[in-house]
């Protein structure tokens, strides 16, 4: 079974239906958007839109304030945001729900009370939920999720590596325990390439990012051999290149050095071309 492609709504800023055209155009199989996106909540037919696209849809829902969460944000209001905007995904039937909750500045036990109390509201939902590696969550520290998954037997991830790399400062390898760790419980990946000094490579084709490239799509490999070894289908991704400081810009212009929607859409036709997205059974044989 082929991995299924989304196109990403972080930076897009025209009205839904451009979106959907727009995945439609670039070959993705359907669209990954923040439950809060503007061209969703500004849209009173956009709910209905989505349903009539036929396309499969991941929402993303993000507590604590944005992206960043607050300090003063306490895990019982986390965990109330969490519970408010699980419900209001249920009526898109999104194909998965992925969360960025928490904070990596909490002691490790009460992250690990906090996930376990997270994925409590995750398995009530009735919703394919999957908690995201990203930086100042309590996913965002490679060293210490180990311990977290162990706790939280049920807990499902998306990867999203290259927030690791920055945290480590290092590129993210198959064979490092924390990437061993998760391997078996990524069910969606954020095909960003990052780098050991950023969340970013300017392109992920230039030859100077080989090695970035390399480094990810080995887990990537990973994650979906995992999948067809437990007899999932393999993960689902979603290629994130964004904006907001990750694509390097030209000093004294800001304009970026490369144009995201053609990033996005040379990705997902790579992934294609993969045996990670592709048909599962070169996995069985790689």
């Amino acid at each position: 079974m082929p991995s299924l492609l989304f196109f990403s709504l972080w930076g897009f800023e025209g009205p839904l239906a451009m979106a959907l055209e727009t995945a439609g155009r670039g070959g993705f199989d359907g669209v990954e958007l923040n439950i809060h996106h503007p061209s969703l909540v500004g849209d009173p037919d956009g709910r209905a839109r989505l349903l009539e696209s036929g396309r499969p849809l991941v929402l993303e829902v993000v507590t604590g304030g944005d992206y960043v969460p607050e300090l003063a944000v306490t895990p019982a209001q986390h965990l109330a945001e969490l519970a408010t905007q699980l419900n209001r995904c249920s009526e898109l039937h999104p194909h998965r729900v992925t969360v960025l909750t928490g904070s990596d500045a909490w002691p490790l036990e009460r992250q690990r009370v906090f996930l376990a109390e997270a994925q409590a509201l995750a398995a009530a939902s009735g919703l394919p939920v999957s908690f995201e590696t990203h930086r100042s969550r309590c996913l965002g520290m490679p060293w210490t999720i180990a311990p977290l998954l162990e706790a939280v037997p049920g807990l499902r991830l998306t990867a999203d590596l290259s927030h690791w790399c920055v945290v480590a400062e290092r590129l993210m390898t198959p064979d490092l325990e924390p990437v061993r760790a998760m391997a078996d419980r990524v069910d969606h990946i954020h095909a960003r390439v990052g780098h050991a000094q950023g969340p970013q490579v300017s392109h992920p084709f230039a030859p100077e990012h080989a090695e970035a490239l390399a480094a990810h799509l080995a887990c990537w490999q990973l994650f979906a051999e995992r999948a067809v070894n437990r007899g999932a289908p393999p993960p689902s991704f979603t290629p994130e290149f964004g904006p907001d400081g990750y694509l390097p810009t030209l000093p004294f212009t800001n304009q970026p050095v490369a144009d995201l929607l053609t990033i996005n859409t040379a990705m997902t036709r790579w992934l294609r071309s993969q045996p990670i997205a592709g048909n599962s059974d070169k996995l069985c044989s790689s």
